[in-house]
């Protein structure tokens, strides 16, 4: 599925490394060669998957704030990437209803001012800038939404990541212009993946860790908004079309500068009473849960993604199902829990999806 060949040695710069996405994304590429360095904020967990994997001695990890305009592109001068991986964001949904200004500023200028230090880093060839399934403005729909639909966001944090979508089309056309290519060479695509699980999240008001942190202390879980159905999969199934789409880009440039879905089939679009249901079935015979009839932020019911076109041109398709998907979180979970290495427990499961087993 990924090419070692093409990845052996490129130089590449994460942003959000230290987070759960980052943190596979970091052993996924050092596995294939490639030369990483990260820039964010300390992991925003405890325990973080980035710690107990001991990534800094894999990865140059540099501390900075992406709105920190100065400091991205002093990072890009010294690191000269070629290819970027913009993945440093306000994340949760009901974090941005506490604190919606923080939430606009790192998901909106930390996107401008990325682009812009990229404006400034002759080296750089491709960039990927990480959105969400969520910037899309959600009708309801029980068919899944294409990338060329109407953009929007109910909550602070669907409308930030649609507005950083309008932000990275504003610098593509107006500084990293196709038709320009030959002068500027930069290919700019945007990634809008759905809801990701597996192992070694350990975010707050997150589905499957509140229910690993619930059923590891023998509690029942707690879930919101039972009937909600959501675009679920397994966190490699994005990240290994963000290495597929950062590569067309690199090798083909502008043809590829645009936006692309990343989601999984549309049978694994499920309420999250039966995710939750199956990743108790698949814990043990006492796990449990039950809803909290105290939820009062409002939520999507519904959202699904079309992803026939990373399908179709970018030969992107999901490999684990939804039960599979629960069933490797679980797998990792409890080995780790009995004390296996997490760090080659990720490593295992990257092979395993690449190999397609």
């Amino acid at each position: 599925m990924t090419d070692k060949a093409f990845w052996q040695g490129k130089k590449v710069l994460i942003t959000g490394h230290t987070g759960f996405k980052g943190a596979w994304l970091c052993i996924w590429l050092n596995y294939l060669g490639a030369n990483l360095t990260g820039y964010a904020l300390g992991p925003p967990t405890q325990p973080s998957l980035f710690e107990i994997c001991r990534l800094e001695r894999q990865v140059r990890s540099l501390t900075g704030d992406i709105r920190n305009q100065a400091l991205l592109e002093k990072t890009m001068q010294e690191v000269r990437p070629e290819i970027v991986l913009h993945l440093a964001a306000q994340s949760l949904v009901r974090e941005s209803y506490l604190n919606p200004v923080d939430t606009y500023e790192v998901n909106v200028i930390g996107s401008a001012a990325l682009f812009e230090a990229v404006r400034k880093c002759s080296s750089i060839r491709a960039v990927v800038n990480v959105t969400t399934d969520k910037c899309y403005l959600n009708r309801e729909w029980p068919w899944g939404y294409r990338e060329n639909d109407i953009l929007g966001g109910f909550d602070p944090y669907s409308s930030s990541k649609a507005c950083a979508e309008l932000v990275t089309d504003a610098f593509r056309n107006s500084f990293f212009n196709p038709g320009e290519y030959h002068l500027h060479g930069v290919a700019i695509a945007s990634a809008r993946a759905g809801n990701v699980i597996g192992g070694g999240d350990w975010a707050r008001d997150r589905l499957i860790p509140d229910c690993v942190r619930a059923l590891s202390r023998e509690e029942k879980a707690v879930i919101r908004n039972p009937g909600a159905a959501r675009p679920w999969q397994h966190v490699l199934e994005p990240l290994g079309g963000y290495l597929k789409l950062a590569r067309k880009l690199y090798e083909h440039g502008p043809c590829f500068g645009e936006a692309w879905n990343f989601g999984p089939e549309d049978r694994d679009a499920k309420p999250v009473e039966w995710v939750v249901q199956r990743f108790c079935a698949k814990w043990g015979p006492d796990a449990s849960y039950e809803a909290d009839e105290k939820n009062s932020l409002p939520e999507a019911g519904c959202l699904k993604l079309d992803c026939s076109k990373a399908r179709a041109r970018l030969d992107w398709y999901p490999r684990w199902d939804l039960d599979q998907a629960i069933g490797k979180v679980v797998e990792w979970t409890l080995a780790y829990r009995a004390g296996a290495d997490p760090g080659e427990l990720c490593l295992r499961q990257i092979r395993e999806y690449s190999s397609g087993r």
